[in-house]
């Protein structure tokens, strides 16, 4: 799991984008530069089956669907954080 988060370097602006509160599908897309639908869909997807995220689906219309860290990825992202810490150190 954690290869396969951390190998994607969209996982990480994604993490980075809820942090920010950007919680919206086409909002991420439109505040990353590079990033399509089709390819964050994807991402996210990954992400809500590891649990790292929610995906919270509002009857509305238009459907509104937003995304949410939940409880594990808080922990999952901070573990992250962490080897990115130590791979600074690394190569310092």
């Amino acid at each position: 799991m954690v290869e396969t988060i951390y190998g994607c370097k969209w996982s990480l602006t994604v993490y980075a984008l809820l942090a920010n509160e950007i919680n919206r599908p086409g909002e991420m897309v439109r505040n990353v530069e590079g990033l399509t639908t089709k390819v964050l869909n994807e991402c996210l997807r990954k992400n809500v089956a590891f649990g790292i995220i929610e995906r919270l689906a509002f009857n509305e219309v238009p459907p509104r669907v937003e995304y949410v860290v939940t409880p594990f990825g808080k922990k999952f992202i901070r573990i992250l954080d962490e080897l990115e810490k130590l791979q600074d150190e690394i190569a310092s």
